[in-house]
This record gives C-alpha cells, structure tokens and sequence, in this order.
C-alpha cells in the first residue's frame, strides 16, 4: 500500500504533506509517496521529529493511490483534508481550480 504523512501545522492548524525535501507542503499533489516498509518507516521518524520540535501535531500516515491525476487519499476525511470545505466550494484549494463562470 501506498502512503504519505500528513498533519496539521501548529501556527495556524491548516493540513500539510511532507514532500520528497523534507518540507511541509499545503499540496498533497507534493506529498513524498512511500512505496516499501522502510520509506514508510522514514516517514514515521519524520513525522515524529517534527511533531517533537513542535512543527506540526496530528500525524497521520494516509493510504493513497497515484494514478494520471495524481495522488488520491483512498479515506474520504483526507480527501476533505487535501482539498478544502466541503460547504464552502468558493473557498480552500477547490476554489483555486474551478473554472471562471461566463459573465
């Protein structure tokens, strides 16, 4: 199974992936896939040392699945998560991609 680590970050709560630098992007399309047990193990102590220095809390390891489009979280909550609101589609990162409306 296919996996990335994602949390929320500790300034201002908002989810992040942890990508192939070592950073902590609001992108899951950036999110560092762990294909085998021991990048999955890597991605356990990462996310462990930056919930130990305070970076981010409510580590998660996701299931996912890469296919042309992408990478997709298979629960829905992180689907929501990598996404936005649900309730508010003009708002989060769904609203980046939708196309203009005709005038």
């Amino acid at each position: 199974m296919k996996k990335v680590l994602t949390a929320n970050r500790l300034t201002d709560g908002i989810a992040v992936w942890l990508d192939a630098n070592g950073r902590w992007s609001e992108r899951i399309e950036t999110a560092l896939v762990a294909r085998h047990d021991d990048a999955v193990s890597g991605l356990e102590q990462a996310g462990k040392s930056a919930f130990n220095r305070n970076v981010i809390v409510d580590v998660a390891l996701v299931d996912v699945e890469e296919t042309e489009s992408g990478i997709h979280p298979l629960r829905l909550r992180e689907r929501i998560r990598a996404a936005g609101p649900t309730i508010r589609t003009d708002l989060g990162k769904q609203a980046e991609f939708r196309p203009a409306t005709a005038a």
